[in-house]
C-alpha cells in the first residue's frame, strides 16, 4: 500500500519535472522563473546540501522535502497558458514514451568529472 502510493508520487514529480522543462524552453517563461529553475536542478545534482547526506535520516529527508516543494512551487508561479501548453506537450511526450534519461545521464557524467579534477589539484 505505501510503495503503491510513494511509486504514484514519484510518477507525479517526474511529470511535473517534465513540465517544467518544457516550461524552460518557452518564450513566454519569465527570466526570473528560469533562474529559478536552474536553481533548483543545480541544487539537485549538486553534491552540496544544506543538511549533509551523512546524517543518517534527516541528511536524506532535506532533499526529498526541498525538490518536490520547489517543484510544486514552480510549477504555480508559472504564468497559466504556459502551465497548460507545457502540461500538454508533457502529455503528449509521455505517451510517445519518450524518455530523459540521457540527460541525467549526462549531467551526471559532468558533476563526475568536475569532482575527479577537483580532487586531482
Amino acid at each position: 500500500m505505501i510503495f503503491s502510493r510513494l511509486r504514484r508520487w514519484a510518477t507525479l514529480i517526474k511529470r511535473d519535472v517534465l513540465v517544467l522543462g518544457f516550461a524552460f524552453r518557452d518564450p513566454r517563461t519569465p527570466w526570473w522563473n528560469k533562474l529559478a529553475m536552474l536553481g533548483l536542478v543545480a541544487y539537485g545534482i549538486s553534491p552540496i546540501d544544506l543538511i549533509p547526506d551523512v546524517i543518517p535520516f534527516v541528511g536524506l529527508l532535506d532533499d526529498a522535502v526541498i525538490i518536490p516543494t520547489g517543484v510544486m512551487l514552480l510549477l504555480r508561479l508559472l504564468p497559466r497558458e504556459v502551465r497548460i501548453s507545457s502540461s500538454e506537450r508533457a502529455h503528449s511526450q509521455r505517451a510517445r514514451g519518450k524518455k530523459i534519461a540521457g540527460w541525467v545521464v549526462l549531467v551526471g557524467l559532468i558533476w563526475l568529472a568536475l569532482v575527479i579534477y577537483l580532487l586531482r589539484q
